[in-house]
């Protein structure tokens, strides 16, 4: 953690968004927000261990530097080794596919829903990964569970949302992965009411779970008056799915 402290100064990604209260803090504190507080700042701080790891042997901290300047880039030894482990994961060939770059820089690739479905079910299970591959999904997906700031349900769902209304999520009880994109764009609408019915139909739920889940899957929208204006919720068709993807688990 000590060389990641020194290298943090060379993460490359957005000032986007800051949660309230850190951004609050900051200001109280005549602070300014710099990359490593972007939510994107986690994964990145992964890249540079990764780049770090791979730079081996090279001694000093400017040396490192060098090694991983330029790291976001798509021919870069890091994103070579992202890329290769996503098309492990997921069966699908990144190489052959259309390319662009996301919001923190970092290269994305157009993905079939399914083959990155199965991508999360090989990080619920590890199945199709090799042992080392199996024993990092463990790792990081346990690391991302045990913080109850981030989630609520603990190790039995594991999930990540993207940009675009892409949300995905691999349910280690089931053997299941799970990923959804919703055509909108609008990631904080239906795309987290469809993932909350999801994990209401599959995973085994507490009353207050199963109640904590139903508040996120069926909302009712309000006007700033207060006036009750429409809700979300998953459709009849979409809940039958579930229903009959539940029975056969």
């Amino acid at each position: 953690m000590s060389t990641l402290a020194v290298l943090g100064s060379g993460m490359v990604t957005v000032l986007g968004y800051n949660a309230p209260a850190t951004l609050a803090a900051l200001i109280n504190r005549g602070e300014a927000p710099c990359p490593l507080h972007n939510n994107c700042s986690g994964k990145h701080s992964g890249f540079l261990a990764l780049g770090s790891m791979l730079a081996g042997d090279l001694a000093g901290d400017a040396p490192h530097r060098a090694a991983l300047r330029g790291y976001v880039h798509h021919d870069h030894a890091v994103m070579r080794e992202v890329t290769q482990a996503i098309s492990d994961a997921s069966g699908f060939d990144l190489q052959q596919t259309a390319r662009g770059i996301d919001g923190c820089s970092i290269p994305t690739y157009a993905i079939p829903l399914r083959s990155l479905a199965l991508a999360y079910a090989r990080v619920a299970t590890g199945a199709g990964l090799t042992t080392a591959q199996a024993t990092a999904a463990r790792v990081l997906r346990t690391a991302a569970t045990q913080q109850p700031f981030m989630t609520l349900l603990g190790e039995r769902v594991y999930c990540k949302v993207g940009a675009e209304a892409v949300y995905c999520a691999a349910l280690p009880d089931q053997g299941m992965g799970v990923a959804i994109k919703i055509d909108d764009g609008a990631t904080p609408r239906a795309a987290e009411v469809v993932m909350a019915a999801v994990i209401e139909h599959l995973v085994t739920l507490s009353a207050a779970e199963r109640e904590a889940m139903h508040a996120r899957s069926a909302i009712t929208l309000h006007n700033w008056n207060g006036t009750q204006v429409g809700t979300l919720g998953a459709s009849a068709a979409l809940q039958d799915a579930l229903t009959r993807t539940a029975a056969r688990h």
